[in-house]
Protein backbone atom coordinates (compact mmCIF):
# COMPACT_ATOMS: atom_id res chain seq x y z
CA UNK A 1 0.00 0.00 0.00
CA UNK A 2 2.67 2.26 0.64
CA UNK A 3 4.33 2.00 -2.85
CA UNK A 4 1.46 2.57 -4.30
CA UNK A 5 0.80 5.57 -2.65
CA UNK A 6 4.29 7.00 -3.26
CA UNK A 7 4.02 6.26 -6.49
CA UNK A 8 0.09 7.81 -7.09
CA UNK A 9 1.73 11.20 -6.05
CA UNK A 10 4.79 10.75 -8.29
CA UNK A 11 2.27 10.56 -11.05
CA UNK A 12 1.70 14.43 -10.75
CA UNK A 13 2.75 16.20 -13.67
CA UNK A 14 5.68 18.62 -12.54
CA UNK A 15 4.72 20.95 -15.15
CA UNK A 16 1.58 21.68 -13.47
CA UNK A 17 3.38 22.28 -9.62
CA UNK A 18 3.98 25.81 -9.02
CA UNK A 19 7.28 26.77 -7.19
CA UNK A 20 6.16 29.20 -4.81
CA UNK A 21 4.57 29.34 -1.41
CA UNK A 22 2.12 32.46 -3.41
CA UNK A 23 1.73 30.38 -6.40
CA UNK A 24 0.59 27.28 -4.12
CA UNK A 25 -2.15 29.61 -3.04
CA UNK A 26 -3.36 30.48 -6.39
CA UNK A 27 -3.39 26.86 -7.21
CA UNK A 28 -4.97 25.78 -4.51
CA UNK A 29 -9.13 27.09 -4.16
CA UNK A 30 -10.34 27.52 -0.46
CA UNK A 31 -12.76 24.30 -0.80
CA UNK A 32 -9.78 22.07 -1.73
CA UNK A 33 -8.05 23.56 2.22
CA UNK A 34 -11.38 23.04 3.83
CA UNK A 35 -11.39 19.30 2.58
CA UNK A 36 -7.88 18.48 3.22
CA UNK A 37 -8.31 20.28 6.95
CA UNK A 38 -12.06 18.42 7.19
CA UNK A 39 -10.44 14.97 6.35
CA UNK A 40 -7.58 15.68 8.98
CA UNK A 41 -9.79 16.62 11.76
CA UNK A 42 -12.82 14.72 10.98
CA UNK A 43 -10.48 11.48 11.16
CA UNK A 44 -8.80 12.23 14.56
CA UNK A 45 -12.21 13.17 16.17
CA UNK A 46 -13.45 9.34 14.45
CA UNK A 47 -10.22 8.15 16.01
CA UNK A 48 -10.39 9.15 18.96
CA UNK A 49 -14.23 7.95 19.57
CA UNK A 50 -13.03 4.23 18.57
CA UNK A 51 -10.16 4.32 20.95
CA UNK A 52 -12.16 5.61 23.96
CA UNK A 53 -14.78 3.21 23.01
CA UNK A 54 -12.61 0.05 22.86
CA UNK A 55 -11.03 1.54 26.13
CA UNK A 56 -14.00 1.45 27.94
CA UNK A 57 -15.01 -2.16 26.55
CA UNK A 58 -10.86 -3.33 28.09
CA UNK A 59 -11.80 -3.75 31.17
CA UNK A 60 -15.15 -5.75 30.58
CA UNK A 61 -13.46 -8.66 29.04
CA UNK A 62 -11.31 -11.87 29.92
CA UNK A 63 -10.08 -12.94 26.75
CA UNK A 64 -6.53 -12.82 26.68
CA UNK A 65 -6.42 -12.88 23.30
CA UNK A 66 -8.80 -9.49 23.24
CA UNK A 67 -6.71 -8.19 26.17
CA UNK A 68 -3.92 -8.47 23.88
CA UNK A 69 -5.51 -6.80 20.85
CA UNK A 70 -5.90 -3.87 23.47
CA UNK A 71 -2.74 -3.67 24.73
CA UNK A 72 -1.74 -2.81 20.75
CA UNK A 73 -3.73 0.00 20.81
CA UNK A 74 -0.85 2.77 21.44
CA UNK A 75 1.10 1.33 18.28
CA UNK A 76 -1.62 0.97 16.38
CA UNK A 77 -3.80 4.53 16.71
CA UNK A 78 -0.26 6.56 15.63
CA UNK A 79 -0.35 4.71 12.75
CA UNK A 80 -4.32 5.48 11.87
CA UNK A 81 -3.30 9.54 12.73
CA UNK A 82 -0.70 9.60 10.39
CA UNK A 83 -3.05 8.44 7.62
CA UNK A 84 -5.12 11.30 7.50
CA UNK A 85 -2.69 13.62 6.91
CA UNK A 86 -1.18 11.33 4.14
CA UNK A 87 -4.68 11.31 2.65
CA UNK A 88 -5.39 15.42 3.03
CA UNK A 89 -2.40 16.24 1.38
CA UNK A 90 -3.09 14.02 -2.15
CA UNK A 91 -5.92 17.14 -2.76
CA UNK A 92 -3.92 20.02 -2.83
CA UNK A 93 -1.15 20.70 -5.97
CA UNK A 94 2.03 20.84 -3.94
CA UNK A 95 5.23 22.01 -5.12
CA UNK A 96 7.59 18.96 -6.59
CA UNK A 97 10.14 19.47 -3.41
CA UNK A 98 7.16 19.77 -1.28
CA UNK A 99 6.18 16.29 -2.45
CA UNK A 100 9.59 15.20 -1.88
CA UNK A 101 9.82 16.48 1.36
CA UNK A 102 6.49 15.05 2.50
CA UNK A 103 7.19 11.83 0.69
CA UNK A 104 10.39 11.21 2.96
CA UNK A 105 8.79 12.77 5.89
CA UNK A 106 5.70 9.97 5.34
CA UNK A 107 8.19 7.22 4.84
CA UNK A 108 10.31 7.53 7.83
CA UNK A 109 7.05 8.13 10.23
CA UNK A 110 5.26 4.63 8.73
CA UNK A 111 8.33 2.74 8.57
CA UNK A 112 9.39 3.60 11.95
CA UNK A 113 5.81 3.06 13.87
CA UNK A 114 5.32 -0.53 12.02
CA UNK A 115 8.49 -1.51 13.52
CA UNK A 116 7.10 -0.21 16.84
CA UNK A 117 3.94 -2.09 16.30
CA UNK A 118 5.84 -5.65 14.81
CA UNK A 119 8.15 -4.76 18.00
CA UNK A 120 5.26 -4.11 20.42
CA UNK A 121 3.26 -7.21 19.40
CA UNK A 122 6.59 -9.80 19.16
CA UNK A 123 6.40 -8.34 22.80
CA UNK A 124 3.20 -8.62 23.78
CA UNK A 125 2.35 -11.77 22.42
CA UNK A 126 5.50 -13.07 24.42
CA UNK A 127 4.67 -11.89 27.33
CA UNK A 128 0.80 -13.24 26.92
CA UNK A 129 1.86 -16.43 26.44
CA UNK A 130 3.86 -16.89 29.37
CA UNK A 131 0.95 -14.86 31.54
CA UNK A 132 -0.95 -17.82 30.84
CA UNK A 133 1.37 -20.80 30.94
CA UNK A 134 3.94 -19.67 33.67
CA UNK A 135 2.24 -19.85 36.75
CA UNK A 136 4.84 -18.63 39.15
CA UNK A 137 6.23 -15.75 36.89
CA UNK A 138 9.82 -16.06 36.84
CA UNK A 139 9.55 -16.40 33.39
CA UNK A 140 8.25 -12.88 33.11
CA UNK A 141 11.62 -11.81 34.56
CA UNK A 142 13.68 -13.72 32.45
CA UNK A 143 12.77 -12.99 28.81
CA UNK A 144 14.22 -9.41 28.92
CA UNK A 145 17.55 -10.50 27.07
CA UNK A 146 14.92 -12.32 24.53
CA UNK A 147 12.60 -8.65 24.01
CA UNK A 148 16.24 -7.06 23.90
CA UNK A 149 17.05 -9.25 21.44
CA UNK A 150 14.65 -9.18 19.29
CA UNK A 151 13.55 -5.32 19.17
CA UNK A 152 17.51 -5.00 18.28
CA UNK A 153 16.87 -7.59 15.40
CA UNK A 154 13.68 -6.13 13.60
CA UNK A 155 15.03 -2.71 13.93
CA UNK A 156 17.91 -3.34 12.13
CA UNK A 157 15.84 -4.80 9.45
CA UNK A 158 13.60 -2.14 9.51
CA UNK A 159 16.08 0.56 9.42
CA UNK A 160 17.43 -1.29 6.56
CA UNK A 161 14.02 -1.92 4.39
CA UNK A 162 14.32 2.32 5.16
CA UNK A 163 17.36 2.80 3.66
CA UNK A 164 16.81 0.81 0.67
CA UNK A 165 12.82 3.19 0.31
CA UNK A 166 14.73 6.08 0.47
CA UNK A 167 17.29 5.44 -1.94
CA UNK A 168 20.36 4.16 -0.63
CA UNK A 169 22.46 1.01 -1.68
CA UNK A 170 22.16 -1.25 0.78
CA UNK A 171 23.85 -4.25 -0.52
CA UNK A 172 27.17 -3.02 0.33
CA UNK A 173 25.80 -2.24 3.59
CA UNK A 174 24.69 -6.03 4.03
CA UNK A 175 27.46 -7.73 2.44
CA UNK A 176 29.68 -5.29 4.94
CA UNK A 177 27.63 -6.16 7.28
CA UNK A 178 28.36 -10.02 6.80
CA UNK A 179 31.84 -10.33 6.80
CA UNK A 180 32.02 -7.62 9.65
CA UNK A 181 29.89 -10.07 11.29
CA UNK A 182 31.75 -13.34 11.15
CA UNK A 183 34.87 -11.23 12.14
CA UNK A 184 32.93 -10.41 15.28
CA UNK A 185 31.86 -13.54 15.83
CA UNK A 186 35.22 -14.92 15.54
CA UNK A 187 36.37 -12.65 18.38
CA UNK A 188 33.89 -12.62 20.65
CA UNK A 189 33.22 -16.78 20.49
CA UNK A 190 33.38 -16.47 24.78
CA UNK A 191 30.51 -13.66 24.79
CA UNK A 192 28.35 -15.28 21.53
CA UNK A 193 28.74 -18.68 23.99
CA UNK A 194 27.20 -17.33 26.86
CA UNK A 195 24.49 -15.50 24.44
CA UNK A 196 23.77 -18.90 23.00
CA UNK A 197 23.53 -20.94 26.58
CA UNK A 198 21.43 -17.77 28.10
CA UNK A 199 18.57 -19.63 25.59
CA UNK A 200 19.39 -23.35 26.54
CA UNK A 201 18.43 -21.60 30.03
CA UNK A 202 15.96 -20.12 29.48
CA UNK A 203 13.96 -22.58 27.05
CA UNK A 204 15.59 -26.19 28.65
CA UNK A 205 14.70 -24.85 32.10
CA UNK A 206 17.29 -26.60 34.67
CA UNK A 207 16.86 -23.79 37.09
CA UNK A 208 14.44 -20.79 37.41
CA UNK A 209 14.81 -17.81 39.30
CA UNK A 210 14.07 -18.28 43.16
CA UNK A 211 15.67 -21.73 42.57
CA UNK A 212 18.16 -22.75 45.14
CA UNK A 213 20.99 -24.66 43.27
CA UNK A 214 24.56 -26.14 44.01
CA UNK A 215 26.89 -25.61 41.61
CA UNK A 216 30.30 -27.27 42.42
CA UNK A 217 31.12 -25.72 45.57
CA UNK A 218 29.41 -23.01 45.46
CA UNK A 219 25.21 -22.86 46.85
CA UNK A 220 22.76 -19.73 46.68
CA UNK A 221 19.63 -18.83 45.46
CA UNK A 222 19.20 -17.85 41.88
CA UNK A 223 18.44 -13.82 41.80
CA UNK A 224 19.41 -12.58 38.24
CA UNK A 225 19.46 -14.60 34.64
CA UNK A 226 20.83 -11.80 32.89
CA UNK A 227 22.47 -12.53 28.76
CA UNK A 228 26.02 -13.65 29.40
CA UNK A 229 25.63 -14.06 33.73
CA UNK A 230 23.44 -15.77 36.02
CA UNK A 231 24.03 -14.59 39.46
CA UNK A 232 22.99 -16.47 42.77
CA UNK A 233 22.77 -14.76 46.49
CA UNK A 234 25.01 -17.22 48.63
CA UNK A 235 23.97 -18.33 52.16
CA UNK A 236 26.23 -15.96 53.85
CA UNK A 237 25.51 -12.88 51.64
CA UNK A 238 27.75 -12.56 49.45
CA UNK A 239 26.36 -12.43 45.47
CA UNK A 240 28.37 -14.96 43.21
CA UNK A 241 28.04 -14.86 39.37
CA UNK A 242 28.62 -17.50 36.81
CA UNK A 243 29.04 -17.17 33.53
CA UNK A 244 26.01 -18.99 31.73
CA UNK A 245 28.30 -21.55 29.61
CA UNK A 246 30.01 -22.60 32.99
CA UNK A 247 26.55 -23.41 34.38
CA UNK A 248 25.42 -24.96 31.26
CA UNK A 249 28.97 -27.40 31.69
CA UNK A 250 28.65 -27.80 35.14
CA UNK A 251 26.54 -30.71 37.37
CA UNK A 252 23.84 -28.76 38.92
CA UNK A 253 21.67 -29.76 41.77
CA UNK A 254 18.64 -27.80 41.96
CA UNK A 255 16.76 -28.30 45.51
CA UNK A 256 13.53 -26.51 44.52
CA UNK A 257 12.52 -29.12 42.46
CA UNK A 258 13.00 -31.84 45.49
CA UNK A 259 9.45 -32.66 46.06
CA UNK A 260 10.43 -34.61 49.22
CA UNK A 261 13.79 -35.10 50.97
CA UNK A 262 15.17 -38.82 52.07
CA UNK A 263 16.79 -38.42 55.63
CA UNK A 264 19.04 -41.31 56.77
CA UNK A 265 20.91 -41.43 60.00
CA UNK A 266 22.80 -43.64 62.63
CA UNK A 267 22.07 -44.66 66.16
CA UNK A 268 24.63 -46.21 67.98
CA UNK A 269 24.28 -48.07 71.46
CA UNK A 270 26.45 -50.08 73.61
CA UNK A 271 27.33 -53.58 73.84
CA UNK A 272 26.13 -54.06 77.30
CA UNK A 273 22.72 -53.65 75.61
CA UNK A 274 20.04 -56.61 76.25
CA UNK A 275 18.74 -58.45 73.20
CA UNK A 276 15.15 -57.74 74.08
CA UNK A 277 15.87 -53.68 74.11
CA UNK A 278 17.89 -54.34 70.69
CA UNK A 279 14.84 -55.97 69.19
CA UNK A 280 12.58 -52.61 70.62
CA UNK A 281 14.50 -50.47 68.87
CA UNK A 282 13.42 -50.11 65.35
CA UNK A 283 9.74 -50.22 67.09
CA UNK A 284 10.90 -46.91 69.25
CA UNK A 285 12.67 -45.03 65.99
CA UNK A 286 9.62 -46.32 63.59
CA UNK A 287 6.75 -44.64 66.48
CA UNK A 288 8.75 -41.95 66.72
CA UNK A 289 9.07 -40.91 63.42
CA UNK A 290 5.30 -41.82 62.37
CA UNK A 291 4.11 -39.08 65.28
CA UNK A 292 5.25 -36.39 63.25
CA UNK A 293 3.45 -34.93 59.93
CA UNK A 294 4.93 -34.49 57.03
CA UNK A 295 6.99 -37.49 57.37
CA UNK A 296 7.21 -41.16 55.35
CA UNK A 297 8.64 -43.87 57.52
CA UNK A 298 11.18 -46.47 55.28
CA UNK A 299 12.89 -48.49 57.23
CA UNK A 300 14.83 -49.09 60.81
CA UNK A 301 17.48 -52.18 61.13
CA UNK A 302 20.36 -53.17 63.77
CA UNK A 303 22.58 -52.86 60.90
CA UNK A 304 26.09 -54.10 61.98
CA UNK A 305 28.51 -54.45 64.70
CA UNK A 306 30.58 -51.47 64.90
CA UNK A 307 34.12 -50.84 66.53
CA UNK A 308 32.68 -50.06 69.72
CA UNK A 309 29.14 -50.62 69.66
CA UNK A 310 25.78 -51.78 67.73
CA UNK A 311 24.48 -49.68 64.95
CA UNK A 312 21.09 -49.17 63.61
CA UNK A 313 20.58 -47.31 60.31
CA UNK A 314 17.10 -45.73 60.20
CA UNK A 315 15.88 -44.16 56.97
CA UNK A 316 12.78 -41.96 56.51
CA UNK A 317 11.44 -39.56 53.91
CA UNK A 318 10.19 -35.49 54.74
CA UNK A 319 7.27 -34.63 52.29
CA UNK A 320 8.94 -30.98 52.38
CA UNK A 321 11.74 -29.55 49.92
CA UNK A 322 12.50 -26.80 52.68
CA UNK A 323 15.22 -27.03 54.89
CA UNK A 324 13.97 -25.29 58.19
CA UNK A 325 11.35 -28.14 57.79
CA UNK A 326 13.30 -30.68 57.82
CA UNK A 327 15.44 -29.42 60.79
CA UNK A 328 12.60 -28.70 62.70
CA UNK A 329 11.25 -32.27 62.60
CA UNK A 330 14.78 -33.98 62.55
CA UNK A 331 15.17 -32.03 66.38
CA UNK A 332 11.59 -33.23 66.96
CA UNK A 333 12.84 -37.04 66.10
CA UNK A 334 16.05 -36.87 68.22
CA UNK A 335 14.65 -35.77 70.83
CA UNK A 336 12.04 -38.22 71.34
CA UNK A 337 14.13 -40.97 70.77
CA UNK A 338 16.30 -40.10 73.64
CA UNK A 339 13.55 -39.71 75.82
CA UNK A 340 12.04 -43.38 74.87
CA UNK A 341 15.99 -44.64 75.54
CA UNK A 342 16.18 -42.83 78.79
CA UNK A 343 13.32 -44.66 80.22
CA UNK A 344 14.31 -47.79 78.26
CA UNK A 345 17.62 -47.77 79.98
CA UNK A 346 19.28 -47.88 76.62
CA UNK A 347 22.62 -46.04 76.40
CA UNK A 348 24.57 -44.43 73.45
CA UNK A 349 27.32 -45.85 72.47
CA UNK A 350 30.62 -43.48 72.48
CA UNK A 351 34.05 -44.00 71.66
CA UNK A 352 35.77 -46.20 74.61
CA UNK A 353 39.57 -48.29 74.57
CA UNK A 354 40.34 -50.00 77.13
CA UNK A 355 44.30 -49.29 78.46
CA UNK A 356 45.96 -52.50 80.03
CA UNK A 357 49.05 -51.34 82.26
CA UNK A 358 51.74 -53.74 83.05
CA UNK A 359 53.40 -52.25 86.68
CA UNK A 360 57.08 -53.56 86.77
CA UNK A 361 58.17 -54.34 90.58
CA UNK A 362 61.61 -52.98 91.27
CA UNK A 363 63.34 -54.92 93.58
CA UNK A 364 66.96 -55.05 95.58
CA UNK A 365 70.17 -56.83 94.13
CA UNK A 366 73.01 -56.96 96.80
CA UNK A 367 76.72 -56.88 94.56
CA UNK A 368 79.32 -59.12 96.05
CA UNK A 369 81.83 -56.05 95.45
CA UNK A 370 79.92 -53.33 97.39
CA UNK A 371 79.70 -53.14 101.02
CA UNK A 372 76.87 -54.66 102.57
CA UNK A 373 74.72 -51.71 103.06
CA UNK A 374 74.96 -50.68 99.48
CA UNK A 375 71.97 -51.66 97.30
CA UNK A 376 71.26 -51.07 93.68
CA UNK A 377 67.89 -50.70 92.22
CA UNK A 378 67.14 -52.51 88.84
CA UNK A 379 64.34 -53.05 86.80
Amino acid sequence: MFTISICYINTINPMQIPDSFEALLEANSLKDYLISMLIIVGSIVVIGIVRKVLKSRQSKTKSIYIQYIFSLDKYIFPILYLLPFFIAYQWLTIPEKGIQFLNYVFTISFIVLTIRLIAGAVTSAIRSYFVEHDESGSKLKQIRGIVLILNALLWIIGLIFLFDNLGFNVTAVLTGLGVGGIAIALAAQTILGDLFNYFVIFFDRPFELGDFIIVDDKLGTVEYIGLKTTRLRSLQGEQVVFSNTNLTNSRIHNYKRMSERRIVFKLQVVYETSPENLQSIPNIIRSVIEQQSDTRFDRAHFANFGEYSFTFEVVYYILSADYNRYMDIQQKINLLIVDAFIKKNIRFAIPAYTVNLKHRHRKKIKMANEPANVTRNEP
